[in-house]
């Protein structure tokens, strides 16, 4: 398993999270997001998956990875 921390902008309440953790289990990672420091800390098999694919998961909700 690896874990990745990622700035995310665009966030900005307890909807911002649900969708951002929701659309991580979905592709088979999980996500721990905190609103205040702007950041998604994401645990994932990297064997199955890549950054670029939880990248895009979270770009997709409609939020940006900087």
């Amino acid at each position: 398993m690896k874990n990745v921390t990622l700035k995310v902008e665009g966030m900005s309440c307890n909807h911002c999270v649900q969708s951002i953790e929701k659309a991580l289990k979905e592709i088979g990672a999980a996500g721990k997001v905190d609103l205040a420091g702007k950041s998604v800390e994401v645990t994932f098999d990297e064997n199955n998956l890549t950054e670029a694919a939880i990248k895009e998961a979270i770009e997709d909700q409609g939020y940006d990875v900087v």
